[in-house]
């Protein structure tokens, strides 16, 4: 087709079947996947990160799987730009880029751009991962509500390395975080881009969450999870994500197999929710009420791609 090439991206909660939508688009319309959730991008990170498996990466080409040291740390400027040019060369070979994944962060970062905020400041974020050592990190939450209360009502208190970098910002630009994102941003150019939104229905994802949950543990989370404290101690920063972290908590001894097989399907639960609440911010969104998974859901989205594509051919 003529006119401005398309680029698809599918988001939606966690286990809501967007890898095989992506696989089916992708195998339908010759194109690549581009991955978009963080801690798929950690090397050596497998059954907790439910990455596509090694059949289903054999099926069409993927990127940004697998390319990040498991005690290094990729920013969502750094993803950004490497994504961006991951899809101009999939543009340059005639095939059709779907970006995939739950991050919001980084999807916001590949299609909208970034704020110019300060250079990062190790000095002042160790000082900080100190300060939530001591006190947590719902104290370094409240310090950013009387910074920056927009900021603060963005990012959960959970999220530490989200919480650092807001209070760096505001600290090190005198600025809100909050009014620096309004400015500067450099959105993508040069794409016809369809959002792609997954919304199931609540209780059968939560049930689908808390059977992917069983499945890791059952296929061996706690192993690997083991082996990757033994070669990384602390160091590795994905053994703080959703499933490896109630891992650790078995192996040290501060639960049993059951409260955490429980803790992390409420985590994950807990996630999702979080998600749609994110996404559903996103511009543009066409939402699917079903998971990616389902034939019908599958025929939908092939629809709505094939229509942009002739639209965008008569433009």
């Amino acid at each position: 087709m003529g006119g401005e090439p398309l680029l698809v991206v599918v988001l939606g909660p966690t286990a809501s079947g967007k890898t095989v939508l992506s696989l089916s688009l992708a195998e339908h319309f010759s194109g690549e996947i581009v991955n978009c959730d963080s801690v798929a991008m950690y090397r050596e990170f497998e059954i907790g990160t439910a990455k596509p498996s090694a059949a289903e990466r054999a099926r069409v080409p993927h990127h940004l799987l697998d390319f990040v040291d498991p005690t290094s740390y990729i920013t969502a400027g750094e993803y950004a730009r490497r994504a961006r040019e991951v899809l101009r060369k999939i543009h340059s070979r005639s095939k059709l880029p779907i970006v995939v994944g739950g991050t919001g962060l980084y999807l916001r970062a590949l299609l909208e751009g970034l704020f110019p905020g300060p250079q990062r400041s190790e000095e002042l974020r160790e000082r900080l991962r100190q300060r939530a050592a001591e006190k947590g990190s719902a104290h370094l939450h409240r310090v950013l509500k009387r910074l920056d209360t927009a900021a603060a009502e963005a990012i959960h208190a959970n999220d530490m390395p989200k919480l650092i970098r807001a209070i760096e910002v505001c600290l090190a630009s005198r600025q809100k975080m909050s009014e620096l994102w309004k400015q500067g941003r450099q959105p993508l150019e040069g794409f016809r881009i369809i959002r792609l939104g997954l919304d199931p229905n609540r209780n059968a994802l939560y049930a689908r969450i808390n059977q992917r949950a069983e499945k890791m543990f059952a296929s061996g989370l706690v192993e690997e999870t083991a082996r990757l404290m033994q070669k990384y101690g602390d160091s590795a920063r994905p053994l703080s994500s959703l499933g490896y972290k109630q891992a650790i908590q078995l192996l040290r001894g501060d639960i049993d197999r059951t409260t955490a097989l429980q803790a992390a399907q409420q985590a994950h639960r807990n996630y999702a929710k979080r998600q749609m609440t994110w996404f559903r911010r996103e511009p543009g969104v066409v939402w699917m009420r079903g998971f990616g998974d389902r034939a019908e859901m599958q025929e939908k989205c092939l629809a709505v791609i094939a229509r942009e594509g002739r639209k965008a051919a008569k433009e």
